[in-house]
């Protein structure tokens, strides 16, 4: 089920300022929503008022507008796809919004770094290679490698094994692309096998950087939802979160450093970097005098 809305602004942001984990200075969200159904997603929570989560609102004027914002951008910054949905759901399949999105960053020669956990971004490759000769990151959100749990913990996205083939396309294509592994569920995904695994799945597809944000975020609307679903897949667990956590936001252990500690070292033995290449913004082609 889906449902059209309209929107006063499409681009968030401002190019004087650069996230430090994504490198990016604008984010865009075409849609309110999100059908992967993933059991821990903080978009839930009830701060960003998104009624009936899992049925999609999709913002019909957005191109128009971001058309009209981009047009008025004095300054280039990177813009973000994928902050509080994933842009290649299902349905953009039909809607496009998100080709059409890449194609005003062509056409206005904008960087863009794109967080997805679908495998439809490959069918953009031909506007990501040309919005690449700026600047253009593909990192895809894995957190185990392992496809039995990844259906239990993030139902309608694609399986992990599909997402790393992914990868393998999209490197051998020459974009530049990696892995977001966040978040690191305490009891579920944070063992020392998981991030091996993972790593090295993650090298063997070309990933050229793997991002760790470990541990978990819990607020009002995500944290009842999350409950609900350890109740369903992980009998007994709620009650140890429940303990472990009480209603605290940063949701860590021992365990989960340790985890973290660990996936440092591996990546480092796998010669993986931790950290992504950001966009750099053409120095000043005008000299001195002296």
């Amino acid at each position: 089920m889906t449902r059209l809305i309209n929107v006063k602004t499409i681009l968030n942001g401002s190019a004087t300022k650069v996230d430090p984990w994504f490198g990016t200075s604008y984010t865009i969200n075409l849609y309110r929503g999100c059908s992967h159904g993933c059991i821990y997603c903080d978009s839930r929570s009830k701060c960003y008022q998104i009624d009936d989560f899992d049925n999609i609102q999709v913002k019909q004027n957005a191109i128009e507008l971001l058309n009209k914002e981009l047009r008025a951008k004095k300054k280039r910054g990177t813009i973000g796809f994928g902050s509080m949905n994933d842009c290649y759901m299902p349905i953009e399949k039909q809607l496009n919004l998100t080709r059409q999105a890449l194609d005003l960053a062509v056409y206005y020669r904008f960087p863009v770094h794109i967080i997805t956990k679908g495998t439809l971004v490959l069918r953009d490759i031909d506007l990501l290679k040309a919005i690449a000769k700026v600047y253009a990151a593909v990192s895809i959100t894995i957190t185990t490698a392992n496809d039995a749990l990844a259906s239990s913990i993030e139902p309608n996205a694609p399986l992990p094994s599909e997402r790393f083939e992914t990868i393998k396309t999209l490197s051998d294509a020459g974009i530049y692309c990696g892995i977001t592994l966040m978040p690191v569920l305490p009891f579920i995904t944070d063992s020392f096998e998981n991030t091996e695994q993972l790593i090295v799945k993650a090298r063997q597809a070309g990933a050229q950087y793997i991002i760790g944000g470990f541990g978990l975020t819990l607020r009002d609307g995500n944290r009842e939802y999350y409950y609900q679903q350890l109740d369903r897949h992980f009998p007994g667990l709620k009650d140890q979160y429940m303990k472990q956590f009480g209603d605290r936001y940063n949701c860590f252990t021992e365990q989960t450093n340790k985890a973290y500690k660990h996936f440092k070292m591996v990546c480092k033995e796998n010669l993986m970097a931790t950290k992504m290449q950001f966009y750099q913004p053409p120095q000043s082609m005008q000299g001195t005098l002296f």
